[in-house]
């Protein structure tokens, strides 16, 4: 890869926009990774496809014909949880909202409570699950490379932790004896599932 590249992520999502910035200034210092401009005012395509890798295609795909010759990357990520079949899976942002479950509380808040309740009928924590996030790059419409990433761990019964977003405060990483919400934000970078597939696709590219 050329020295000084610039690289668009099809997000808005801060957490992510954070955590794909650290990982790719601590894997290439000359890679520069930085929000498609104009996000927030292009229609977003619909995320129907039963994977993670086929919804971060569809959105690479489509969010690179907004800017003519550059590499745009798009990501789905979520988290699997083993008891649940691999639920909440490609619906994990938009978990709680599928059930109409709690909706006074804030997304993250709601998400986790449900997962929390929807595990109660399956028996004690912890329950063996992973973050996976698919990574595509995109030019012009067409897909250029693609890579996963995937962080192992376990949900507790009790959120810990105010770092992170998302399932964090409830994903538990047994050899750090914390949840993802209570590492540091170098440790974070090294085991993410998002720096995991950055620091693959970039291989590519």
């Amino acid at each position: 890869m050329a020295t000084n590249k610039l690289l668009y992520i099809a997000t808005s999502n801060p957490g992510k926009l954070r955590d794909f910035a650290w990982a790719a200034q601590s894997i290439n210092a000359d890679v520069r990774l930085e929000p498609l401009p104009g996000l927030r005012e292009i229609t977003a395509p619909p995320e129907d496809e039963p994977s993670f890798m086929g919804n971060a295609r569809t959105k690479a795909e489509y969010y690179s014909s907004f800017a003519p010759g550059e590499i745009v990357l798009a990501d789905d990520s979520g988290l699997e949880v083993d008891a649940l079949g691999g639920d909440p899976g490609v619906r994990s942002a938009r978990f709680a909202d599928d059930a109409a479950f709690a909706a006074h509380l804030p997304t993250d808040e709601r998400n986790n409570c449900y997962l929390l309740e929807r595990l109660k009928t399956v028996g004690p924590a912890p329950f063996a699950a992973r973050y996976h996030c698919a990574l595509v790059a995109a030019v012009d419409g067409r897909l250029v490379h693609s890579a996963d990433g995937a962080v192992e761990g376990e949900i507790v019964s009790t959120p810990r932790g105010t770092a992170g977003f998302g399932y964090d405060p409830l994903f538990y990483l047994p050899q750090e004896k914390k949840t993802m919400a209570e590492i540091d934000p170098d440790t974070r970078l090294r085991l993410s599932h998002r720096g995991q597939a950055l620091r693959n696709l970039l291989a590519l590219l």
